[in-house]
């Protein structure tokens, strides 16, 4: 009786820690009382309290920790021992360490510091809270909002992808082979939307452009490569070659994206997103982009293409990607399902020359073989059914309705900030009046529960300029949240400054690049 009791007690402070962790609470019953048996916190052949004791110290339904109770007997984790009830199988733990139950000290010897090669850990990176969706105002950038997501449409996919003919295909082993379903999506429906006609051999899955980017720098840079990112530009590209060569040039960008400047010319690569330039969300137009690919030709620069939310496009069509109007092979395009869908879901692609990715894809086959089949598998099936492009419709819909939200708060509450005007995306870029610094406004809105970032990591050095910029994202955040939470940072501004948020109107700005350069846009072309 004493030893059911103590079980009873152990289970009862473990289980808030399971809490959220499963969709259901038989769930979040089951983790935890696998958690704890594994662990060694029940020890084997103790006896389990009795459904209607555990159900009220968990404060549950009796119905469902009984339920729990029986799938664990049917997984082997529980028996049933004569006039014992149910008890703890001891031979659940066959094959598993001991676990020690004394502190073990760190061996000393081995100074790893100095061992290591590389210092990703100490780049400039991008950060955001872990807890963003507890912020009551989550201008967050990068991350979704779960009323938008078509669930139903994916679990629909999901569930035909595990039917036993779709699991023969995704569950063997692919050595360093793509999934076929999803390469069809990708080449015959994704691509031609971009402009773009590629072979199969032509295209290579990844886990996301950062995947695509460490693939490309590993096989392309060495220590003297000169290779061109823009400023302000995309930190983990930056980074990426940062650790392969010491020659990363930031080049100018303007109200039109790139700029196919001297800087670009003495780079052997160059990094570039026209579609929507990371951070400033400006669309390169048609002109600029055959002068940057009439720049990369003449001095025989290779191009990354990140074509960053290409998709949503809420003030017209979307112009044709720079690979589609490459004549000799020099872009290398990638592409992105997780930007639009689900960041969590990492899916992305490179397309290259046939023999470049044959090389790629023996690199990735030394990191991960190939990408995860079953989520490729389901991917392919909502893209084949029409899911994605509805979906994508629907977020443009949405996302022209939250800019415009943004742009009006802005104007009524901030009309001291410019937002650079942008023909799509999902967040907005902000510069802020002279002498601003925006990590010291990002902490003083967190305060308030709004969340905002900082802009001068994505600048190559961090200067009392950089520090007067922010990006602000607007696909996690209702609409109906938009004006107050501006609000929200206007009060914060006012704190900062000392005296009480502007209230007057302001014209908002025009979304067009004209405008751009009259309101001192222009100003922004940036370089070293």
């Amino acid at each position: 009786m004493r030893q059911k009791q103590e079980i009873t007690d152990v289970w009862a402070k473990l289980f808030p820690q399971f809490s959220g962790s499963s969709g259901t609470l038989q769930g979040q019953v089951k983790e935890m009382m696998v958690h704890s048996i594994l662990m060694g916190l029940v020890p084997a052949g103790a006896k389990v309290p009795t459904s209607r004791a555990l159900a009220s110290a968990l404060g549950l339904a009796r119905n469902t920790v009984s339920l729990a109770l029986q799938v664990l007997v049917d997984k082997g984790f529980l028996i049933a021992a004569p006039r014992s009830g149910l008890v703890v199988n001891g031979d659940i733990l066959l094959g598993q360490a001991v676990h020690a139950s004394a502190q073990v000290p760190a061996p000393a010897g081995l100074q790893w510091d100095a061992r290591l090669l590389s210092r990703a850990r100490h780049q400039r990176n991008i950060v955001k809270p872990a807890n963003w969706q507890e912020f009551a105002y989550p201008f967050v950038y990068g991350q979704f909002d779960p009323s938008l997501v078509p669930l139903r449409d994916w679990r629909v996919c999901a569930h035909q992808a595990l039917l036993a003919p779709a699991v023969k295909k995704w569950a063997q082993d692919h050595i360093n082979r793509d999934s076929e379903a999803l390469l069809d999506q990708i080449q015959h429906r994704l691509l031609p939307a971009r402009g773009i006609m590629a072979k199969r051999d032509e295209i290579l899955v990844t886990a996301g452009a950062q995947m695509a980017c460490y693939l490309l720098t590993n096989v392309l840079l060495d220590r003297n490569t000169v290779v061109g990112i823009e400023n302000p530009g995309y930190p983990d590209a930056r980074n990426n070659f940062l650790l392969r060569t010491d020659h990363v040039k930031a080049l100018p960008i303007d109200a039109d994206g790139l700029v196919a400047s001297r800087a670009m010319g003495q780079c052997a690569y160059a990094y570039v997103t026209p579609s929507h330039q990371c951070p400033t969300t400006v669309t390169m137009p048609m002109a600029r982009r055959h002068e940057i690919l009439a720049l990369a030709r003449k001095n025989d620069i290779v191009l990354f293409e990140d074509d960053h939310e290409s998709e949503l496009n809420f003030s017209g069509r979307p112009l044709p990607a720079l690979k589609s109007l490459d004549t000799d092979g020099r872009v290398i395009y990638l592409g992105s399902l997780s930007k639009t869908l689900a960041h969590g879901l990492r899916i992305g692609y490179i397309v290259a020359p046939a023999e470049l990715i044959r090389e790629l894809r023996a690199l990735r086959r030394l990191i991960i073989r190939h990408t995860p089949a079953n989520n490729a598998h389901t991917a392919s099936l909502f893209i084949a059914q029409g899911h994605h492009d509805a979906f994508i419709r629907k977020l443009n819909v949405t996302y022209r309705e939250r800019r415009e939200l943004l742009n009006r708060a802005f104007a009524k509450y901030l009309p001291q900030f410019h937002i650079m005007p942008s023909q799509g995306g999902s967040g907005a870029w902000i510069q802020g009046p002279a002498g601003l610094n925006a990590r010291a406004l990002t902490e003083r809105c967190a305060a308030r529960s709004v969340l905002i970032e900082p802009g001068d990591i994505f600048f190559k050095k961090t200067s009392a300029a950089s520090q007067s910029y922010l990006r602000l994202g607007y696909a996690a955040i209702p609409g109906s949240l938009i004006d107050a939470g501006v609000q929200e940072l206007a009060r914060a501004y006012a704190t900062l400054q000392g005296h009480p948020p502007a209230q007057s109107g302001c014209r908002i700005p025009r979304t067009t690049p004209d405008t751009a350069r009259k309101d001192g846009l222009g100003s922004m072309r940036t370089g070293i």
